[in-house]
């Protein structure tokens, strides 16, 4: 079984050791401060990004031909992997294709790694607590796409990656 709440406590606990205040969050620093080098390059169909360790260094693999907002997840989600499941890096390359869509065993709720990872992503570039001072007591409509977009603007965030955070609060 996931331990998604375990995996939102390690992303908080990550934002607190980076000082981590305000939105953006800056993951590709955050990635920098744990030694992981971040690597771009267009990667064939749905593929999003790919986490490893080689002699000894950690690398995160991310496509060039996806938007900032996705590349910013996928790294998100493979740094979930180093910080959640080293063991299994360390064993083989983890690869993970379309992180966050419907299609993916993660959204299904059938692979726990996947879900973990998704938990840990979400909690660090949308902190439940600068959502909550973002909102400043108001609610947010989810069907008005404007005010989605320019709130998941502030997180560097797709919008649909935004809702689904929110929903999940």
């Amino acid at each position: 079984m996931a331990n998604k709440e375990g995996a939102r406590e390690q992303a908080t606990e990550l934002l607190a050791q980076f000082n981590v205040r305000s939105a953006p969050v800056p993951v590709d620093r955050i990635v920098r401060g744990m030694g992981i080098t971040v690597q771009y390059a267009p990667f064939d169909g749905d593929l999003s990004g790919m986490a490893f360790v080689k002699d000894g260094k950690k690398i995160i693999g991310v496509n060039s031909l996806h938007s900032a907002t996705r590349q910013r997840f996928t790294i998100a989600h493979e740094l979930a992997h180093f910080v959640l499941h080293l063991e299994r890096l360390e064993a083989k390359v983890h690869v993970d294709k379309g992180v966050l869509r419907r299609d993916t065993l993660a959204s299904e709720g059938t692979d726990d790694v996947e879900i973990e990872a998704n938990n840990f992503a979400a909690e660090l570039l949308m902190p439940r607590s600068l959502l909550i001072t973002a909102l400043g007591g108001k609610n947010l409509d989810l069907e008005d796409d404007e005010a989605i977009a320019s709130f998941a603007k502030k997180f560097k965030v797709s919008p649909m990656a935004l809702q689904f955070r929110i929903q999940q609060l």
